[in-house]
């Protein structure tokens, strides 16, 4: 195979689900220049920091060889970066365009010399009035970004994880905007997250109002059933995950069957391959799920051949896919 998750390459120093923004020489992108990491720490009166109503994106650059790297769907991720803020009813007071804000990834990108990394651009509430409207507050924008490798663990790529079921349900569309990426409104998934390790689990499984799977913690969730690929509908209250079109349009491209429809835990149980897509967790297979083994309680045959056409992609090695890479310099 040409590349695996054996031979992934996103770059980390750090463990599995961590990142680390420290150091001298780190910048970051804050509001139209590039500051270091201290000057762009938050005022104890941020709004955002008090109420949680800011918009973000989660966006991975990939080495293509030294010194040469490539942001994945960078104007996709921007885009839907620039519909949360909408959303989120905080992007009157953003002065900044779609095209910037990606001239702006790049640039922290080069002054952080990376040429592998995860980016955090994040549109919030800044300081001012304290009271829930704040409709006058300024609107800044910050652009982080740091090496950070398998989101859930190399041997999760590898091997597959385990997951458990919440008790936390996904939100319903009367409650929670589910299309945005909204940081306050992960506060359910960041319990869901911290009761699956609780008990053992690497990641949470959360269901809908009505018992239907929706989707993981942070990632989509796809399963694979009589050879064919079956994902939740963009129509439940799930995030339209960027990585979740991708390994659709793949997948159709590969000649694979894809199905979007509801389903339940007890089909999950009997699928024969399960694996959750993210920007973070890219492709990651799921070996049990709530104690029960899922197909051979390995990586699956389907779920290993996206895998490795995802990695080929974001490394470059697929021309047809060419067009998903914004690729730069440090």
């Amino acid at each position: 195979m040409a590349h695996t998750a054996e031979q992934h390459q996103s770059g980390t120093e750090t463990a599995p689900g961590t990142g680390s923004l420290q150091g001298p020489d780190v910048r970051v992108w804050l509001n139209g220049r590039i500051v270091t990491a201290d000057e762009a720490r938050l005022p104890h009166l941020t709004h955002a920091f008090h109420y949680g109503l800011a918009a973000f994106e989660g966006i991975r650059s990939y080495q293509q060889r030294p010194g040469q790297g490539a942001i994945f769907r960078l104007r996709e991720h921007i885009k839907r970066l620039l519909d949360s803020a909408h959303i989120a009813t905080i992007d009157a007071g953003l002065r900044f365009t779609l095209d910037e804000l990606c001239s702006a990834c790049v640039e922290t990108l080069k002054a952080n010399r990376l040429d592998a990394a995860y980016l955090r651009p994040v549109v919030y509430i800044g300081e001012g009035a304290m009271g829930i409207g704040a409709r006058d507050n300024p609107i800044h924008v910050m652009i982080a970004a740091w090496k950070w490798g398998a989101y859930l663990g190399e041997e999760g790529l590898q091997r597959g994880i385990k997951a458990k079921i919440s008790a936390f349900q996904r939100p319903g569309h009367a409650t929670v905007m589910s299309k945005a990426k909204i940081n306050g409104q992960y506060v359910n998934s960041i319990m869901a997250k911290r009761e699956a390790m609780a008990c053992g689990a690497d990641e949470a499984i959360l269901v809908n109002e009505q018992g239907y799977i929706a989707e993981a913690s942070g990632e989509n969730l796809f399963m694979v059933q009589q050879g064919r690929l079956v994902t939740p509908p963009l129509g439940m209250n799930i995030l339209a995950g960027i990585t979740r079109a991708t390994i659709l349009q793949v997948a159709r491209d590969l000649g694979v069957e894809t199905v979007e429809r509801m389903f339940a835990r007890d089909e999950l149980y009997c699928a024969e391959e399960v694996f959750l897509t993210g920007t973070a967790a890219e492709v990651t297979p799921v070996r049990e799920v709530d104690g029960r083994r899922i197909g051979a309680g390995s990586r699956g045959p389907l779920t290993e051949q996206l895998q490795r056409r995802y990695f080929e992609t974001v490394l470059g090695r697929e021309a047809r896919y060419a067009s998903w890479l914004t690729p730069y310099s440090i």
